[in-house]
């Protein structure tokens, strides 16, 4: 039995309403984890992204005006 011939006949309210309803009542838990869990990792690397940039704009300012010709610190 397939799931349209399951939903063949039901008011539009249990097909548009009361299905999404339990699938968030039933998943929600799972569905918020999943977000936060990609928010979270976007976060951390805007983070590593913001780090790195700020090393690299610190050893470059620092290399730029070392007075040694070899380009050592």
């Amino acid at each position: 039995m397939a799931v349209k011939e399951l939903l063949t006949g039901l008011p539009w309210w249990v097909k548009w309403v009361a299905i999404p309803v339990i699938a968030v009542a039933v998943f929600g838990g799972m569905i918020a984890s999943a977000v936060f869990f990609v928010v979270n990792v976007l976060f951390k690397v805007l983070v590593f992204v913001a780090l790195v940039a700020g090393l690299l704009y610190v050893v470059r300012k620092f290399k730029g005006s070392s007075s040694s010709a070899d380009g050592r610190w």
